[in-house]
């Protein structure tokens, strides 16, 4: 078996070419004995393991790759597999897609016990591994790799490199980051209007013609497999979350209704919350919750996005320009940063940061008696004072 896989792993890696790295490698720490990469569908968690396995192979590192939803490992056993590697002089071991193997958990934990090897892997899902009845949680480093940033499908798309910001330079430092950015041969903002419609997913551009069908194939995907082999969702129920998508897109989320969600569900109030929890885990929604504190907490509906614009433009018909704005933000901000809604402005980053979020003419009326308060505007270029403009905000990841 492990001769067969083998096999399967050069023939892939034969016409693997994605040569992009996405902003992760940066981030993870390969010395760690135990790494988990999380993250939606059609984000590049293979991509990623696939470069770091041609860095093992340049390095001369007895390495193996494994997709857990190969069918001809029905029936293996994970561990006599891995013990046969190990014999072989195994040094490092990837793992694709392990929320398809059944009790995954549990295995990981015995790999992580038991064998002297590194193990990196994929899953869609970080609840899965946190609240693993195994208790795996003490024992590996979660990653979440999310979609592309607006600056990351700029590098890809016009072969360049850009540096990414902190947020606290790009409140306190705006207008010299435009300045210097050295972008002047691209027209920034047409490129923002075209990353919001399509340019999350990196799978974009290599299916240009068929990239709304191809990304509601992967929603689907992600619902009618990952969320059923979880055991979260029974099959006979997949078409409610997708209904629930449905709603919450034609939902403003500044007007967070539960009865009426789930009325128009079809949705007991019960499943709902569960149904979108395993949504937001799933990074089809994005929840950003009130910013207060103790028993309230629980109190207070979130606001509830879908997670990222493209998913706004695969399913909406009519988004609200608002909708729009704030998704983007939110989607960006909150990948990094604490974010919550506040009643005065939209949303306050990291408690400090005081933002309303809005078109070039929005006024500094509702949060102009608040410290560190800012307007962060659509359809400019550069920004003045404390008004910044919104596409600036891709460039945190």
């Amino acid at each position: 078996m492990l001769t067969k896989i083998k096999t399967y792993q050069e023939r892939f890696l034969k016409s693997f070419n994605t040569t992009y790295k996405r902003y992760i490698f940066n981030e993870i720490d390969f010395d760690d004995k135990m790494i988990a990469i999380f993250g939606a569908r059609g984000v590049g968690k293979t991509t990623t393991l696939f470069q770091y396995l041609l860095e093992l192979k340049e390095q001369n590192k007895n390495s193996l790759y494994i997709s857990l939803d190969y069918p001809f490992l029905s029936g293996v056993d994970l561990l006599d597999l891995v013990e046969e590697f190990v014999d072989d002089g195994g040094e490092y071991l990837l793992l694709d897609e392990v929320h398809r193997y059944e009790d995954f958990s549990s295995y990981l934990k015995s790999l992580y016990d038991l064998y002297d090897i590194k193990v990196i892997f994929t899953s869609s899902s970080a609840t899965s591994i946190l609240n693993a009845k195994s208790d795996l949680s003490r024992r590996v480093t979660l990653y979440n790799l999310f979609g592309f940033s607006f600056r990351e499908y700029l590098e890809v798309k016009h072969q360049i490199q850009l540096p990414l910001f902190h947020i606290e330079s790009i409140f306190t430092n705006h207008i010299k980051i435009v300045n210097d950015l050295k972008i002047d041969h691209i027209d920034i903002l047409k490129e923002y209007n075209k990353y919001i419609q399509i340019g999350y997913y990196p799978f974009y551009f290599e299916k240009q013609t068929s990239y709304y069908q191809n990304l509601l194939n992967t929603i689907n995907l992600t619902i009618d497999l990952d969320l059923t082999s979880l055991g979260l969702v029974e099959q006979k129920y997949t078409y409610k979350l997708k209904k629930l998508l449905e709603v919450v897109c034609e939902s403003k989320p500044f007007e967070v209704n539960y009865t009426n969600i789930a009325k128009s569900a079809e949705i007991s109030r019960v499943k709902l919350y569960d149904y979108i929890s395993y949504l937001n885990d799933g990074q089809m929604l994005l929840l950003i919750d009130e910013n207060i504190k103790g028993i309230k907490k629980v109190q207070k509906p979130a606001k509830i996005y879908l997670n990222n614009t493209n998913l706004l433009f695969a399913y909406c018909q009519n988004s609200e320009v608002g909708t729009v704005r704030e998704t983007f933000f939110a989607n960006q901000v909150n990948s990094k940063y604490k974010l919550n809604i506040t009643k005065q402005g939209d949303f306050i980053i990291d408690g400090k940061y005081t933002v309303e979020v809005g078109g070039k003419s929005k006024s500094f009326k509702q949060i102009k008696d608040i410290p560190e308060s800012y307007i962060v505007s659509d359809d400019i270029f550069i920004g003045e004072d404390n008004r910044i403009p919104l596409w600036l905000f891709g460039f945190l990841y």
